[in-house]
């Protein structure tokens, strides 16, 4: 990754870009079920405030990474699961790895104990990156979801479930 990249907080001023890397992530199919980017007011409703993440490059959003908690029951409180997106200009380097380290530490320093992942096995990337960043795939959920867009519209999908589980901050 190049050392002018850096990793801050997102805020509302990179509703855009966040939005923008997040159509381009629709766009290869393979990273969600969704058919096109929600509203930036639907978006931090789901999404943590406190886990939110650009990478940025010269003022340039080159990716984003944030957590949204898995339920609202109480006892799922430390669990919470990741999105990653990745700018398709800054792929391969590095910049992926760096917001979701920067999402496991704020979830670690927030007490929660596990981080986890849906991803499309054909996702080879996104599967890599979070291989890499400790996750293990606890297993398939075959037949998921139904693609409602793109090359694979009207297509079963499976979903890998994978998941970190943190150690307690200060372990």
């Amino acid at each position: 990754m190049s050392t002018s990249v850096i990793v801050v907080p997102m805020t509302a001023a990179h509703a855009g870009d966040v939005l923008r890397v997040y159509a381009e992530g629709i766009a290869t199919g393979h990273a969600t079920f969704e058919a096109e980017p929600p509203t930036w007011e639907a978006f931090d409703a789901g999404h943590l405030a406190a886990h939110r993440f650009v990478a940025v490059d010269g003022g340039t959003v080159l990716g984003w990474a944030a957590a949204s908690p898995v339920s609202g029951r109480c006892v799922y409180a430390g669990v919470v699961e990741d999105s990653v997106y990745v700018a398709q200009a800054a792929r391969g380097r590095g910049v992926g790895r760096a917001l979701l380290a920067a999402l496991v530490d704020s979830a670690r320093e927030a007490g929660a104990w596990t981080v986890q992942a849906g991803i499309f096995p054909e996702n080879a990337a996104s599967v890599a990156l979070h291989r890499a960043a400790g996750f293990r795939v606890v297993g398939t959920r075959e037949r998921l979801g139904r693609m409602s867009h793109g090359p694979l519209a009207g297509q079963w999908r499976d979903v890998l479930l994978l998941e970190n589980r943190l150690p307690e901050a200060g372990d």
